[in-house]
């Protein structure tokens, strides 16, 4: 089950965090990943354990919120059968303490990001006979979390975007899904608790893994899992769904 043997899979913010994770497991499961991160030497590592394991892999330095860069990635793939669009930034603040270039930055990635990679790939996938696009979105989307403004109406933007898509390529073979973590404990967030509390990173850390109802914040392998499922043929029957993945936290948390 789940074998993605034959599959190209191109994955943005494959570097790090989720996005190393998906690319890990995609290419143990037999695809052939095309990492795509802005940090060069990141990805580059991401590819070299792939390879090391005895995968298949090449690595891609390229800013999402460039058209013209993700085009040209999506140019050298032979055949595009599944975009896991991980790539993201975050920010911290309220609408008053929300600047102009902090929205621009997030709107620029999160938002343009996503938009480009399915701009590039939805045309090869039309001519190929269909794919599999994931998008990564966030319990941000669904439900309001404090002093995340900027954040959270990405978030909403990637869902949107991922029904309209859903919708107008259901007949050309195409499925497209999100996903909505909560917390996931990724070097972001180690950075995140160093820079804003030092001195304090174990306490705020174990403060933020009990806002999920489960008790800790998810692994970036758990999350690799569902996308690994809704990638696959099992998951053929799906398209048009979010998947909160997170401990609890929407449902639970009362």
């Amino acid at each position: 089950m789940f074998s993605l043997k034959e599959k190209n899979a191109v994955i943005t913010g494959a570097g790090s965090g989720i996005g190393k994770a998906v690319a890990l497991l995609l290419a143990k499961q037999g695809a052939r990943v095309f990492a795509v991160d802005l940090n060069e030497e990141q990805s580059l590592a991401t590819v070299k354990e792939i390879e090391a394991a005895g995968g298949k892999a090449s690595a891609h330095a390229v800013d999402v919120s460039h058209q013209a860069a993700v085009q040209q990635v999506f140019a050298v793939v032979p055949k595009v059968d599944i975009v896991v669009n991980s790539a993201g930034v975050s920010h911290v603040g309220t609408v008053e303490t929300t600047q102009e270039t902090d929205f621009d930055r997030l709107y620029n990635v999160n938002v343009k990001g996503v938009y480009n990679s399915l701009f590039a790939a939805i045309p090869l996938m039309k001519k190929s006979g269909g794919g599999v696009i994931v998008n990564m979105s966030s319990i941000a989307a669904l439900v309001g979390i404090p002093d995340r403004f900027a954040y959270s109406m990405t978030k909403g933007a990637v869902m949107a975007m991922t029904l309209s898509v859903a919708k107008d390529y259901i007949q050309h073979g195409i499925r497209c899904n999100c996903i909505s973590p909560a917390r996931v404990h990724t070097p972001f967030v180690d950075g995140f608790l160093k820079k804003n509390y030092p001195g304090k990173e174990q306490e705020m850390f174990d403060k933020l893994s009990k806002t999920q109802p489960i008790g800790r914040m998810a692994k970036p392998e758990e999350i690799a899992g569902l996308i690994l499922y809704l990638c696959s043929d099992e998951a053929s029957f799906i398209t048009g769904c979010d998947y909160p993945i997170d401990g609890g936290f929407v449902k639970l948390n009362n």
